[in-house]
């Protein structure tokens, strides 16, 4: 069933290819996906119209239940800028032959993926040599998973010497706090939960020092890009012009309630999400930690992770090609 998703991926790039310049032609309408119920600043310029008075052109909105669907979306011609795509179905779309690109990083959330150690055994950073022979729950092939090997590996702990167990994050949740595992990976509610049983090793800032990045990205097909920069640029200027205004706090409680109507979520979860969410502003964005490298380096790691799982059947040499800064330096200088 994967094979057939990702070859069929591959097969829907190259068709693609004639949509993406056919829309460079025309020049007319574009369509944006993004998620439901993964609330971000950039809806409150959605609702308002920005998007569609500063590139000129009007702009549909798509949302999506997966990165996965969006990839496809982007290869069948019917996606021209997906927003918030997940890292790990963007590798998996490139690995397999889609000619995507990143073009903005869209939201980090290094607070909201991690792995939590059960209270009983009292191990922090600096005592987690002791991990050594423990029993861990891991969603394998998963930037979870790549998060686990990263710290493990930084701590130098021997991941052979564990016993490792394949479990979704709602499952490793439940083991930790039942005690039947010593540690557990995960995201989300589930993350949540885990850290009612124990304790992280890391907190999000120290993981991104390490390299271990969490984020979705902006991504599109590189044929849109090459040939229409000047709107991807503009895309990006009004998400980072929204990012800047939830970052200065002045519209925050009208930006909410734009933002959570458009979400489809109460009030109060929609604060409570963007809590946990980073908005790196462009200057970070072009920085080695991000698009100046350590992205591309990150994209690696997590593909190896799926090689080695065997969901997918080889990574690229190299995902510098990936990662296109070109629109997000023009919109620097606007």
């Amino acid at each position: 069933m994967f094979k057939e998703t990702t070859s069929s991926l591959v097969a829907g790039a190259v068709m693609a290819l004639s949509g993406q310049a056919a829309f460079a032609d025309a020049h007319g309408e574009i369509t944006v996906g993004y998620f439901l119920e993964w609330p971000m600043p950039f809806q409150y310029a959605k609702v308002n119209g920005t998007y569609d008075e500063e590139l000129g052109t009007k702009v549909n909105w798509v949302s999506f239940d997966s990165g996965t669907a969006m990839s496809a979306a982007m290869a069948s011609g019917d996606v021209q800028i997906s927003v918030s795509q997940g890292i790990p179905p963007f590798v998996v779309a490139t690995s397999a032959g889609q000619d995507l690109q990143v073009v903005d990083v869209a939201v980090s959330y290094s607070e909201n993926d991690n792995c939590v150690v059960s209270s009983g055994l009292e191990i922090d950073k600096d005592s987690a040599s002791e991990l050594a022979g423990k029993k861990v729950a891991v969603p394998l092939g998963t930037a979870a998973h790549y998060g686990f090997l990263k710290q493990m590996d930084h701590f130098g702990v021997d991941v052979g010497s564990m016993t490792v167990v394949d479990m979704a994050p709602a499952e490793g949740a439940a083991a930790l706090s039942q005690g039947s595992v010593d540690m557990a990976c995960g995201w989300g509610g589930a993350l949540r939960r885990m850290k009612e049983s124990g304790n992280i090793l890391l907190t999000g800032a120290e993981k991104e020092e390490l390299g271990i990045l969490v984020f979705d990205a902006t991504t599109a097909p590189a044929s849109f890009v090459a040939e229409n920069s000047d709107i991807v640029a503009k895309f990006i200027k009004v998400t980072a012009d929204a990012n800047a205004m939830w970052a200065s706090g002045e519209k925050t409680d009208e930006m909410l309630e734009v933002i959570a109507k458009d979400s489809g979520m109460d009030v109060e979860a929609t604060k409570e999400t963007l809590a946990t969410f980073a908005f790196p502003t462009i200057d970070d964005q072009l920085a080695d930690k991000w698009l100046g490298g350590g992205s591309q380096k990150f994209m690696g790691g997590v593909a190896q992770v799926f090689v080695d799982a065997g969901s997918i059947d080889s990574a690229l040499d190299s995902y510098d090609g990936t990662v296109n800064t070109g629109p997000l330096k023009a919109a620097q200088g606007m």
